[in-house]
């Protein structure tokens, strides 16, 4: 069975059941309110018959006496235990919980208690709303697809986007960018952003990138403060496969992955970035679509002097 692309419709075959009774909790450490609702989503999750287990960080900050019932268990071993993964956070959380679970068909729900929650898109006022729904089955899972990056023998994988940026100058950097070989341009910027479709609306929008709705077949390149305005950003299939070079006044720059990783590239190395085969599945409220989170999150005014239906 197929699962449902971020699409637009609420058509049946989008919609895949699971049996949610094993649910493990992920929670950013950083952020106390992360603890406060990942404490009360264990709470409703025992109401609700769900088995709970929760990261090694997220029960030394709680005291057991009050969770008896919460099992304790390596991020690393969820796979072994989980039917989905609540992540508590922004979508930096999001972002590293499904690492997590990539390529393990287990799907990640999302509560936001960062700032506009793109992928962690459930609100935390509609916790037990929202856990409740999950155990009722009424929910979307959605696949989104990721890019893998291949320097020094090494692989990595983004689900938002690569970034080449300049490090240690003020001074503008070279990326010559080919694509399936071509020669694309010579980007002389602060950087270049490589996004999936996911990673449209993150750093990729900021620098003047376009929105690419989930599941459309493309990845984008966007500089970041070109030299010359004409270099626009730039929208390929993402069959091709990309390889980057860069000169740097110090002889180096970062390489970031995800906004979390970074490395360091010497002049001369190459980066070669392609689709990746992998995949990871996120939950969706089952009564919304991508353009109802956009017209969310943007405050576009859709319904600004007018009434639906009229």
């Amino acid at each position: 069975m197929a699962y449902g692309i971020e699409c637009f419709t609420k058509k049946k075959s989008d919609i895949l059941k699971i049996n949610m009774k094993t649910v493990a909790i992920y929670i950013h450490p950083a952020k106390p309110e992360a603890l406060e609702y990942a404490s009360m989503a264990i709470k409703i999750l025992d109401e609700l018959g769900a088995e709970v287990f929760g990261a090694d960080t997220l029960c030394e900050e709680l005291r057991q006496s009050e969770f008896p019932f919460l099992k304790q268990c390596s991020e690393n071993d969820f796979e072994k235990k989980a039917d989905v993964v609540l992540s508590f956070g922004g979508d930096g959380t999001m972002l590293f919980a499904s690492k997590l679970m990539m390529d393990t068909g287990i799907p990640i729900m999302g509560f936001n208690v960062g700032k506009l929650g793109f992928l962690a898109e459930y609100p935390v006022i509609k916790l037990k709303e929202s856990l409740q729904s999950l155990m009722d089955g009424n929910y979307r899972i959605v696949e989104r697809s990721i890019l893998e990056c291949t320097f020094n023998g090494k692989s990595h994988n983004a689900i938002n986007d690569f970034v080449m940026e300049k490090k240690n100058t003020s001074r503008m950097i070279t990326i010559r960018a080919f694509s399936n070989n071509n020669h694309v341009a010579d980007y002389r910027a602060d950087g270049l952003i490589i996004t999936t479709p996911t990673g449209s609306t993150a750093y990729s929008l900021s620098c003047g990138g376009p929105i690419i709705t989930p599941g459309t077949p493309v990845v984008c390149l966007t500089p970041i403060s070109p030299h010359t305005l004409t270099l626009r950003p730039l929208v390929i299939p993402d069959t091709a496969e990309i390889s980057l070079t860069v000169e740097s006044p110090t002889g180096e720059s970062n390489f970031v992955i995800d906004g979390q990783d970074v490395f360091v590239v010497n002049d001369g190395d190459k980066v070669i970035i392609k689709k990746s085969d992998s995949k990871v599945k996120l939950i969706k409220p089952l009564d919304s679509s991508y353009y109802d989170l956009l017209r969310e999150k943007f405050l576009w005014a859709s319904h600004y002097g007018m009434r639906v239906g009229k």
